[in-house]
């Protein structure tokens, strides 16, 4: 009898820490950080996949493509976005994200890069805003290692600065931010237009959108270990996944 009744109480002892087990909160985990494209999650938690646009590839003299690792690593190419020399405009259409280049663009000293980015229909190509811009300081864009960093805007007031390394976040922030001289489409379907301009003089590299300033560094805190390459190298333009835009005036000028 006694036996049993040990048997019965290390049982109920057993039980009962099962049951603390159960009540206590899973582990939090760490949040995702955001790849370089400027999001690739659509609102809701659903991804946002890239497309395949049809008759894809680079078609303008001397420029080349290169799309993000994450996309290359599900079967992306280049070839499944458009870019296409028409007239004095470049006409983009994304599949996945993507930088654009042009060897000649190749840079030392003072230097800006700068172009004027149009959607014609915003959002023509995606539930959400995606961003567009220009880069600076690119350097083994062939590689698998590539090092840059690109000021790209959207279409809904907000803009975002960003580099590869993708764990690099120059000034800290990896997310988008409003600014009021960055213009807003009045709606999904409509127009929206954005001059954007990176510079690098001195000792500091800039970007400007729609003529205000909304970023600016010392090249010191742009470079060395974990941080870019240089910030003279190639300059370029940088589409997210989904995007339909022209780009008017690219331009590269010595300073």
């Amino acid at each position: 009898m006694r036996s049993a009744t040990v048997t019965a109480i290390a049982l109920a002892g057993v039980l009962s820490i099962a049951q603390l087990g159960a009540q206590q909160p899973p582990a939090q985990q760490p949040p995702a950080q955001p790849p370089a494209g400027g999001g690739r999650m659509a609102m809701g938690g659903a991804q946002d996949e890239a497309r395949k646009v049809p008759g894809g590839g680079v078609f303008a003299a001397g420029w080349k493509g290169k799309v993000d690792a994450p996309e290359a690593a599900k079967g992306s190419t280049v070839n499944d976005s458009k870019f296409e020399m028409k007239g004095a405009d470049i006409i983009i259409a994304s599949g996945p994200a993507t930088t654009y280049w042009n060897p000649a663009n190749t840079n030392t000293g003072d230097y800006t890069v700068s172009a004027t980015f149009t959607e014609p229909e915003y959002m023509s190509a995606m539930s959400h805003p995606h961003p567009y811009g220009v880069f600076i300081g690119g350097n083994k864009l062939d590689t698998e290692t590539p090092t840059l960093l690109y000021c790209a805007a959207y279409g809904n007031g907000n803009y975002i600065i960003r580099a590869f390394p993708t764990t690099f976040a120059p000034g800290g922030n990896r997310r988008q931010t409003a600014n009021e001289a960055v213009h807003k489409a009045a709606a999904k379907g409509q127009p929206v237009t954005q001059d954007i301009k990176m510079s690098v003089k001195g000792s500091r590299v800039s970007c400007t959108i729609n003529g205000t300033e909304v970023g600016s560094w010392d090249k010191a805190d742009l470079t060395g270990d974990g941080k870019i390459e240089s910030v003279e190298g190639i300059a370029g333009i940088r589409v997210a996944h989904n995007v339909d835009v022209k780009v008017s005036n690219f331009k590269v000028e010595k300073q």
